[in-house]
């Protein structure tokens, strides 16, 4: 048997050897241990419920940079919830308190290595607190792998699960996904489908080239060529709100 202090209360924890988790026996305290010793173990409850997450994709696929009405198409392919692992180190920088954030668990989830812990929202994780059933993924990858980068001088390191809801959807036969941050309803995307810019660029070539011609007339007839810049206005007016009507 192994053993360590608790965290939270200071009480001597005993554990088999190769435990990841274990339990204080005096104060209910999930205790995380991996090679560089015992740690906090907290957790960040859902703010964001599913039709909250759900309508924070539309919202966010109805920007002017995604694909025409993406809001609308977007057939959702799947929706779950996860508490996903990440580390957060407290270190001392001349004086100064820096938090880094790194992930615990491999992922290729867009997002997940800019999460930000807010302070006022993480829980111990002891006895009182029920993940409701949410899927809690197991980390996999060592905080001590994260020590040697880490600048200045440690206060204090901690396992923090970190609620997330990953979406799919499909658009077009071809499969994305999002994340939204179950805290603060930020959302995450590596790739999306866009609204093509080449018939914008069109509608601007053409207008340039209209104006250059414009101006030459300018040295021969002003007048014709002031009515003749008019109509090129209307046009590229008109020309760019079917592009953005259409595409």
């Amino acid at each position: 048997m192994a053993s360590t202090n608790c965290p939270k209360c200071n009480a001597r924890v005993e554990f088999e050897a190769g435990t990841r988790f274990t339990k204080c026996s005096y104060c209910s305290s999930q205790i995380y241990i991996d090679r560089s010793g015992a740690g906090f173990y907290y957790i960040i409850p859902f703010l964001v419920q599913e039709k909250d997450a759900v309508g924070l994709f539309r919202r966010w696929a109805a920007g002017p940079t995604k694909a025409k009405d993406l809001d609308k198409r977007a057939q959702l392919a799947g929706i779950k919830c996860q508490f996903f692992p990440v580390y957060q180190f407290k270190r001392d920088l001349n004086g100064k308190e820096e938090i880094r954030i790194e992930p615990a668990g491999s992922t290729t989830l867009p997002g997940l290595h800019s999460l930000k812990v807010p302070a006022g929202d993480l829980k111990i994780f002891d006895g009182s607190f029920s993940t409701e059933g949410v899927e809690m993924v197991k980390p996999d990858i060592e905080m001590s792998s994260y020590l040697t980068q880490m600048p200045g001088k440690p206060k204090e390191q901690a396992l923090v699960y970190f609620p997330i809801w990953k979406i799919d959807y499909i658009l077009d036969q071809k499969r994305y996904e999002i994340v939204v941050d179950g805290s603060s309803g930020e959302i995450f995307a590596s790739t999306y489908p866009g609204r093509g810019s080449s018939a914008y660029v069109a509608v601007a070539g053409a207008g340039y080239v209209a104006f250059l011609a414009e101006t030459l007339v300018t040295t021969v007839n002003p007048v014709l060529a002031i009515i003749m810049m008019g109509i090129t206005l209307a046009g590229i007016f008109a020309s760019s709100l079917f592009v953005a009507w259409r595409l």
